[in-house]
């Protein structure tokens, strides 16, 4: 007789790459949709009027619209399921892309980003879940890792798609905000086919439609878990409660000091490259393409790095580099240095920054159980997008006003912080169970909870 094993004890076969697909689809067109704004307003202020706060308004509705997109959706797909939202958010997008191109005021512009934030915003803790509650446990870091290498992917694939758009003319700018509607099709007709989680499933007491879609996915030998979920309703506040709370504080913290200067920098880095001297043809957007592809190399390396060595270094470290850098792309600015010289420094940047960035993915999903995990996903990316979106509200001003050596000092800082934040409260959860994560240092009263919330599947 075959010895039963567990959805995490099995290894990566071919039905885990297709949920990576399927979940990539959200960091994917994060990216891209953040990208492909930075060329195509750049293109769009040499044609239309428009103010600094205005710029700062287009450049920050996406992520102002995930803070609500996030808050809502994670909570909703702890309710009320994660294919649902998962599959039609995909059309939204399309559709919402597409109208982009016919808006004839700068401020229609702003509603339909802030839309497609909310959209892009509901995606990401669905995505999240369901890669976590798929994955091997040995596995899981670099797969949920791989998801935010797909954000770059996206981000570097919406730089190419605008320098060679910009041979479209006037109407480029149009050509490429519509751009994303053509993932957003490709990824709903794709998840049509994908299956609802069953620890969700089981968490809602539907156990037989859970072991049901386990059977069919791995054969009938394999179990959801040795310590299967039961019947948890989902409470909002739960995130603070139960140690939780001390993890929510955490995640949020060290993902928006991450992401504050990424989403700042990235998206006014055609106009940071002008400054530095290089703002002479198409030069500035080609450099954001090179240095966005080649940002990722420093995901493979970290995919490897995070599953050998572990959560809490492949955090810590990345961190101090960063801070190093921007100090030092500060100290050199006006100083006419190379292109290649300052290309170089923006990739020891961001190469670590892509490492330590699979950890937005990893820690909020370990760390929290299954009946608020989507919940907990979705306010760490609504914080993060909101705070992400002042910055870039506010730093066009802030650039203009005091140039590009005080505008990395500052960022520099931020990751100077999210150093010591790190090497104080990083966890480590390195082959743990999702159950074992999602107890770590919690109260007596917390654990216990969670071994009652699991029981034996038969």
């Amino acid at each position: 007789m075959d010895k039963v094993r567990t959805m995490e004890e099995m290894p990566l076969c071919k039905f885990h790459f297709k949920m990576f697909a399927y979940s990539g689809g959200s960091a994917f067109l994060d990216g891209y949709v953040i990208g492909i704004i930075a060329v195509a307003l750049a293109v769009m202020q040499r044609q239309v009027d428009m103010s600094l706060t205005m710029v700062g308004l287009i450049g920050m509705a996406t992520l102002a619209g995930m803070f609500v997109g996030g808050m809502t959706g994670g909570y909703l797909t702890d309710i009320i399921g994660r294919k649902k939202i998962f599959v039609i958010n995909m059309l939204i997008i399309a559709v919402v892309s597409t109208l982009q191109f016919f808006i004839n005021d700068p401020m229609q512009l702003v509603i339909l980003r802030f839309i497609l934030g909310i959209i892009i915003g509901a995606d990401f803790p669905i995505a999240g879940a369901l890669m976590t509650e798929f994955s091997p446990s040995k596995n899981r870091g670099s797969l949920l890792g791989g998801l935010n290498g797909l954000w770059y992917v996206g981000y570097a694939s919406s730089y190419l798609v605008g320098y060679f758009m910009l041979s479209f003319g006037d109407t480029s700018w149009r050509w490429m905000l519509v751009s994303s509607a053509v993932p957003g099709i490709i990824m709903f007709i794709a998840r049509l086919k994908m299956p609802e989680s069953p620890r969700w499933l089981a968490n809602k007491g539907r156990a037989a439609e859970a072991n049901a879609i386990v059977r069919k996915i791995y054969g009938k030998h394999v179990v959801m878990s040795k310590e299967s979920e039961v019947k948890v309703k989902t409470t909002f506040l739960d995130i603070f409660r139960n140690g939780n709370g001390k993890w929510t504080i955490f995640v949020a913290v060290f993902w928006s000091l991450q992401v504050i200067p990424t989403f700042a920098i990235g998206t006014y880095i055609p106009q940071i490259l002008g400054q530095f001297g290089f703002a002479n043809g198409t030069k500035e957007y080609l450099g954001s393409a090179v240095i966005n592809i080649i940002y990722l190399v420093g995901l493979f390396p970290f995919l490897y790095l995070v599953e050998r060595y572990g959560r809490r270094p492949t955090l810590i470290w990345p961190f101090l580099v960063c801070s190093i850098s921007l100090f030092a792309l500060g100290s050199t600015s006006g100083l006419n240095m190379s292109f290649i010289f300052i290309v170089a420094l923006f990739i020891i940047y961001g190469v670590l920054n892509t490492g330590m960035g699979i950890h937005q993915w990893i820690y909020p999903n370990e760390l929290f159980p299954t009946h608020i995990r989507g919940t907990a996903m979705g306010f760490s990316t609504g914080i993060t997008r909101i705070t992400s979106a002042v910055g870039t509200l506010l730093f066009p001003a802030f650039l203009a006003s005091y140039g590009v050596s005080a505008t990395f000092y500052v960022c520099g800082g931020m990751y100077f912080i999210g150093f010591l934040v790190a090497l104080f409260m990083a966890p480590e959860t390195k082959n743990m169970s999702l159950s074992q994560a999602s107890s770590i240092n919690k109260s007596s009263d917390s654990q216990n909870n969670s071994f009652v919330q699991e029981k034996t599947v038969n």
